[in-house]
């Protein structure tokens, strides 16, 4: 069955400093982005492109996008494959190069997912299913650089008086 999604967001500039952008110094990268029922989201330009370094800006966004959308994968899988997953953690790294005249693009993303299952038996099975999930993600089947994986699966067995 063919399915359309449609996402809706407003995205709304607050940075006028009261001159709009008369020149490039003159005015803040801050906009709020809203969606219905969601809180609030806050972001500005990349600190290297005059932004602010607290607020999110749309690149941290897509690495994030990449994390969350493998992620949330991810746990599908293992759900349906019995890989019983008790903690995950990812340190994405995201890169963008300039060309010289103003343009980037990104070359890549690295998701570095350490994954804690609960039987030593699960990690074969856990290990693979990343390939999988990176392959069904909406996001990463979007983008036109490669998202990568380098993978950790540790164990966490249950307390001994818990194991028998």
């Amino acid at each position: 069955m063919n399915r359309t999604h449609t996402y809706e967001i407003a995205t709304t500039w607050t940075g006028d400093r009261g001159r709009g952008t008369a020149d490039y110094r003159a005015y803040d990268r801050s906009y709020d982005t809203v969606s219905p029922g969601r809180p609030l989201l806050a972001g500005s330009a990349d600190p290297a492109f005059r932004g602010d370094p607290r607020q999110w800006n749309p690149e941290l966004l897509l690495v994030a996008s990449l994390s969350q959308c493998h992620l949330l994968w991810y746990l599908h899988l293992c759900a349906v494959n019995e890989v019983v997953v008790v903690g995950y953690h990812d340190a994405a790294h995201g890169t963008m190069r300039e060309d010289g005249t103003g343009a980037a693009r990104f070359t890549d993303v690295l998701l570095r997912p350490v994954v804690t299952v609960t039987d030593v038996d699960m990690v074969k099975r856990a290990t693979k299913l990343h390939v999988e999930a990176n392959a069904r993600c909406f996001i990463a089947a979007s983008v036109s650089f490669p998202v990568r994986h380098e993978a950790r699966t540790t164990v966490r067995l249950p307390p001994p008086e818990l194991a028998s």
